[in-house]
């Protein structure tokens, strides 16, 4: 490793046992709903309109289930810019997501959030990152807890050629030079980066916020262990790509630059994980019929989605029945991404309550 991994790498190690908060919330806007159920191709009509959102029992728009990546993306970002300052954004992928639902995101909440660093470890030329991300609204009220495991790749080689290649694309003001200056003023004016360090600990989920009677359209009672619900197939382009990274925030370029791509070994630009894991909770609430079942959904990444500059990839969903409680009236599902033969998904869970 040269010195800049080696660094980065400390500062990674250092952070573990700690947890941050975000100084500023984040205000959920009705438009900003329908920007990213655009982004996902998810036409639910409860992301659009407030009546459909009044019929399932809501006051407000209901946000896609992966909404919260906005907020869980600045945070990283801002955690880049403050305490992990020696990585460059184009060396960090996500490889597992997991989301466990407490409360549907609302149009008008205000939302806080809290990383906790969980684990750090290095394997070969990678570093691994485990964070748990806390979400809760004005109220208090725990809305989600995703944890993310991301990977820093940090070889050499792999390192200077990416840093130069995203240097010359990233967003004005996101380069390593740029963050190093404006940390460096930062600390000069003694201005906060937006996350603090905390001691508080995360808040306990609430009995109550999954006493709701949910709106599906299957019922429990028509499902069986080893149903296959139907398939389906989205379309992928660059201007998709770029659609998604100015709406979630999410700015690697590995999703819009052929040179940063294939610097950080891709064999073209590729499809975000949480663009893929978006669309495939899309399909999951179009077979509900309500977003605000799900309980859970997780995603371990085993591959990517390439998209060429001229001609659009197609992702085919598909899921199937795996576990049912009678109880509890839950269902546990098993969920598929593929695109052109390329498994996407290692493995991705949905727990879904139903009426």
């Amino acid at each position: 490793m040269n010195d800049i991994t080696t660094t980065a790498s400390e500062q990674a190690q250092a952070l573990v046992g700690r947890h941050y908060r975000m100084t500023e919330h984040y205000e959920v806007g009705r438009e900003k709903i329908r920007e990213f159920a655009r982004a996902l191709q998810d036409r639910h009509p409860a992301h659009w309109h407030e009546s459909a959102a009044a019929d399932l029992g809501y006051d407000g728009l209901i946000a896609p289930l992966t909404f919260t990546s906005i907020v869980l993306m600045l945070m990283q970002r801002k955690m880049f810019e403050s305490v992990l300052t020696a990585y460059d954004i184009g060396q960090v992928l996500q490889t597992e997501q997991s989301i466990q639902v407490h409360r549907p995101v609302l149009a008008g909440d205000q939302l806080h959030c809290v990383s906790y660093v969980e684990s750090f470890r290095q394997f070969g030329d990678k570093d691994f990152m485990v964070t748990k991300n806390v979400l809760t609204n004005q109220h208090k009220e725990l809305l989600q807890t995703a944890t993310s495991t991301a990977v820093a790749q940090t070889g050499v080689e792999i390192a200077t050629e990416l840093r130069t290649a995203v240097d010359g694309v990233i967003m004005s003001g996101q380069s390593g030079a740029d963050r190093h200056e404006a940390a460096v003023q930062r600390a000069a004016l003694g201005e906060e980066a937006g996350v603090v360090e905390c001691f508080d600990e995360p808040p306990a989920a609430d009995p109550k916020d999954r006493q709701r009677t949910p709106r599906t359209v299957p019922s429990f009672d028509e499902l069986s262990v080893g149903m296959e619900l139907p398939s389906r197939s989205f379309v992928l382009s660059r201007g998709d790509l770029v659609n998604y990274a100015g709406v979630s925030g999410d700015s690697n370029p590995i999703h819009f630059s052929d040179v940063v791509a294939r610097s950080a070994g891709l064999p073209d630009v590729v499809s975000h994980g949480l663009l893929t894991m978006g669309l495939g909770a899309g399909y999951l609430t179009e077979w509900l019929g309500d977003p605000a079942a799900v309980t859970g959904y997780g995603v371990r990444f085993a591959g990517f989605a390439p998209v060429a500059a001229t001609t659009a990839s197609v992702i085919e969903f598909r899921g199937k029945i795996k576990d049912l409680d009678p109880e509890q009236r839950t269902a546990t599902l098993a969920l598929t991404a593929t695109c052109d033969g390329r498994k996407l998904f290692g493995r991705a869970i949905a727990d879904v309550a139903l009426g």
